[in-house]
């Protein structure tokens, strides 16, 4: 497992400058929060489309299926414009936590999985952290494209494909 600190960043110099930090906006990155089926195949389609991706798990002890070729972080790596992040499981108490320090690293998108029909835990897990109602807003929920994805790589693939999609300006789906 790699920590934050050896985690690789997205980061260039700027030309003129040579100030270290600068995001490199031809970089895509991909944050899969939490190790799961769902991050298992998020991680590796990703990667196939060109995103620069890494599992952040907190908890040492969960890391269990991690695909070969990946490690997984202990500490949310640095985070900017050029960052998409996932939350693959609501389930976990370290859910808003997770999300008010993604948040704070202004990434360009963060969402969570979950079912449409029940309400998303990570609202009141923000409010009770203090999170303003405009940050809580950023967080998408569901996401991806409904393709009545039921497996984990198929939830992964919808979730994939709306990301290119919002990234893109693009509807998704069969509209163009």
């Amino acid at each position: 497992m790699r920590s934050a600190t050896t985690s690789r960043a997205n980061f260039s110099r700027d030309r003129d400058t040579g100030d270290a930090n600068t995001a490199d906006p031809g970089v895509r990155t991909l944050v899969a929060v939490f190790a799961s089926p769902v991050s298992r195949s998020l991680l590796k389609f990703a990667r196939e489309v060109g995103y620069h991706v890494t599992l952040f798990e907190p908890d040492p002890a969960r890391v269990t299926d991690v695909p070969e070729g990946f490690e997984a972080d202990t500490a949310l790596p640095p985070l900017d414009a050029s960052a998409d992040v996932v939350v693959t499981d609501h389930h976990r108490p370290e859910l808003g936590a997770v999300l008010k320090a993604a948040l704070a690293g202004e990434p360009r998108w963060v969402g969570v999985l979950g079912n449409p029909r029940h309400p998303g835990p990570h609202v009141a897990a923000l409010q009770g952290l203090g999170v303003a109602d405009a940050d809580i807003a950023r967080v998408h929920r569901p996401v991806g494209l409904n393709i009545g994805s039921r497996t984990p790589p198929e939830i992964a693939l919808a979730t994939l494909a709306g990301l290119i999609a919002d990234r893109n300006d693009r509807p998704g789906g069969f509209a163009f």
